[in-house]
């Protein structure tokens, strides 16, 4: 290896978005980003199956020796032993001979613990990939950045991102948060909902994935989006396979109440928004990300109830991955990342 190649690689850094859903990996020696679903499938106790988007075709499949979970709930790391071989894997996958003696920079919820961002450290801590550095930005900031807009001026900004488990609510102005709320309902509650409502409607009774691919089909902001999809199912009556036409307006039904939840949130921090701030907003409408963001009727309840433009960028579910990525390309938003004290962490 020549003394540049050397040198390419002690000063490499990964962006990473741990999502509930998915894990995205941005490597800035390759310019690239990974975007993967965050799923791992263990066989027994410890024979490693599949990770990523593989596991996830066996997700709802594998018999019961086989156990496919996802490490992480509500925005926070639920099951360490498994996201620290999934992490290790899928950071292989980015660019494996790059990992050593780089920079990490991961995005963490704004309403975290100390514990829980201890878990975020020791992830990269004990993947042995021998960090140079391990740095945080709060999510919010990152889903700013990546939006494109000047985070680090006096101008108020509003995002709402819709994740899969929880939805982050935040006001941000002069690089920091100012208001922040966290509510636990996201696109896998929209899932279930969408489950339960075909369960009853039309005794047909389907798995999370097919829930999913409903969500996506029907209630999309594309203009050509369909309106109503064929799904297969079992039946409750007769316990045979059977197949149903599902119409968009049955699962906009389904989770519309889920829909207000949010909106009825983000009123609430608006009226606690400061005057000053509340003028940006009102110029510059909310910003709508995060997978879920996606819900054309989502944006039309937003933006009816608070009388603000509601907007949805083309890529929702990259605009955290893309804001750390932009970080780390921009010396000027170099404040906008917090160091770790490592004396607390070990």
């Amino acid at each position: 290896m020549t003394g540049k190649e050397t040198n390419k690689v002690a000063t490499n850094v990964f962006g990473i978005d741990l999502g509930t859903s998915n894990i995205k990996i941005y490597n800035h020696h390759e310019n690239d980003i990974i975007d993967e679903k965050n799923i791992i499938a263990i066989e027994g106790k410890n024979h490693i199956c599949a990770m990523g988007d593989e596991a996830f075709e066996m997700y709802e499949k594998a018999p019961e020796n086989i156990n496919i979970c996802y490490p992480i709930a509500n925005g926070v790391i639920a099951d360490i032993e498994s996201m620290q071989i999934l992490f290790r894997g899928m950071l292989e996958r980015s660019g494996g001979r790059f990992l050593r003696n780089s920079k990490y920079i991961m995005s963490v919820p704004t309403d975290i613990t100390e514990v829980e961002k201890r878990a975020f450290y020791d992830l990269v801590h004990m993947a042995n990939v021998r960090e140079k550095k391990i740095m945080f930005v709060e999510k919010p900031i990152a889903d700013a950045v990546g939006l494109g807009l000047d985070v680090n001026s006096a101008r108020g900004i509003m995002i709402v991102d819709v994740g899969a488990d929880t939805t982050e609510i935040s006001v941000i102005s002069l690089g920091g948060i100012v208001l922040s709320k966290l509510l636990q309902v996201g696109g896998n509650h929209f899932d279930d909902a969408i489950l339960l409502a075909i369960k009853k409607r039309e005794n047909l009774l389907i798995g999370k994935k097919t829930a999913e691919y409903i969500k996506k089909e029907l209630t999309s902001n594309d203009e050509d989006a369909v309106k109503a999809v064929k799904v297969f199912g079992r039946d409750i009556v007769t316990g045979l396979p059977m197949e149903r036409e599902i119409r968009a307006d049955l699962v906009l039904e389904s989770i519309g109440e889920l829909l207000y939840t949010i909106v009825d949130a983000a009123k609430m921090i608006l009226e606690r928004t400061p005057p000053e701030l509340s003028s940006d907003i009102i110029e510059n409408g909310i910003y709508l990300t995060g997978g879920s963001s996606n819900i054309v009727e989502l944006a039309k309840i937003m933006a009816r109830e608070t009388e603000l433009d509601a907007n949805i960028s083309k890529l929702p579910e990259e605009c955290v991955v893309r804001g750390i990525a932009r970080i780390i390309d921009d010396k000027t938003l170099d404040g906008l990342v917090g160091e770790i004290n490592e004396k607390i962490y070990r």
